[in-house]
C-alpha cells in the first residue's frame, strides 16, 4: 500500500477520533439542557401574534409602523415557572431595536402579555446588553460590568414605595462589590446586527448573565420582599421605532 496513502488514512483517523471527542465533551457539556422552542411553531409559548411568528427556524419579535406598541409586549414560555436554571440560545437585533429575556417574572393582569420581574437586557446598539434590568419594578439590578449586592429592603411593600427607591433608571439599594471588566471593553465582545450567545444562570439569590461566555454582569439579591426565587420566563418588543429581533436554540437546564 502507498505509504502516502496510509499517512492520509491515520491522519483521518485522527481527526476523526478527536472531532468524537469535541463532541462527547459538548454533550457532556449540554447535559440536562431540553429545547423550549421547536423552530417550526409558536407551540409552548403565548404572545400577541401580531408581534410574534416563526420564521427559517428562528423565533421572530417585530414591531412595523403599522404595528408600534404602547406597552412592552412578551412572548410567555408555558413550560412552568423555573426557579434555579441554566438558559441558553442565541439572539440577533437590528440596531433600533430594543428586547430582553424575562426570568422569575409575574404576568400582569391589567396589560396585555405584560411580565414584571428579572431581565437579561438586550439592546440593537449594545449599550444595555447583558445587565440586570428589572422590569416595571426595581429597574437596573447590575450595570454590565458590575457584579452587585442588592440590600434587603426595609420600606413599605407598595408599587409606589418601590418606585421611590428608583433614581436615574437604577435601584438605590444596590451595591458595587466588584467588576467584571469595564463596560465599554465588555461590548466590544457582543457582534452588532449579528448572532451573540447568551446564558443566564439563577441559583439562590444570585443572578449571572454572560453573552458568547463572558460573564456580563454579577448580582446577589438579599431583597427577600421584591426578589423572587422562581416565575416565568418570556422574551420582549420593547416599545419604540420599528425594530426586529429574532431568538433561536432556546434550551434550558432545571
Amino acid at each position: 500500500m502507498n505509504s502516502r496513502f496510509i499517512s492520509a488514512a491515520l491522519m483521518l483517523a485522527v481527526l476523526l477520533s478527536i472531532g468524537s471527542q469535541i463532541s462527547c465533551v459538548a454533550q457532556k457539556k449540554e447535559k440536562g439542557f431540553v429545547s423550549i422552542f421547536d423552530g417550526k411553531s409558536l407551540k409552548g409559548w403565548d404572545g400577541d401574534p401580531k408581534y410574534w411568528r416563526v420564521e427559517n427556524g428562528n423565533l421572530v419579535g417585530e414591531i412595523t409602523p403599522e404595528t408600534l406598541l404602547k406597552t412592552n409586549s412578551f412572548i410567555i414560555w408555558k413550560g412552568g415557572e423555573p426557579a434555579d436554571f441554566e438558559l441558553k440560545g442565541s439572539v440577533k437585533i437590528a440596531t433600533a431595536g430594543n428586547s430582553g429575556i424575562n426570568y422569575r417574572s409575574e404576568q400582569l393582569t391589567d396589560v396585555p402579555f405584560a411580565l414584571k420581574g428579572y431581565q437579561a437586557d438586550i439592546d440593537g446598539k449594545n449599550n444595555y446588553t447583558g445587565q440586570n434590568y428589572e422590569e416595571r419594578k426595581r429597574t437596573t439590578l447590575a450595570y454590565r460590568g458590575q457584579k452587585t449586592t442588592i440590600k434587603p429592603y426595609t420600606g413599605e411593600n407598595t408599587p409606589e414605595a418601590v418606585r421611590a427607591g428608583v433614581k436615574g433608571n437604577a435601584w438605590t439599594g444596590l451595591e458595587v462589590t466588584g467588576s467584571l471588566g469595564k463596560s465599554d471593553s465588555l461590548k466590544t465582545l457582543i457582534k452588532s446586527e449579528d448572532w451573540n450567545e447568551f446564558h443566564i444562570v439563577a441559583k439562590g439569590n444570585r443572578l449571572q448573565h454572560y453573552i458568547n461566555g463572558v460573564l456580563m454582569s454579577d448580582v446577589t439579591d438579599n431583597d427577600t420582599v421584591n426578589g423572587k426565587m422562581k416565575g416565568l420566563l418570556g422574551v420582549q418588543v420593547h416599545v419604540g421605532p420599528p425594530m426586529k429581533v429574532e431568538y433561536k436554540d432556546l434550551r434550558i437546564k432545571q
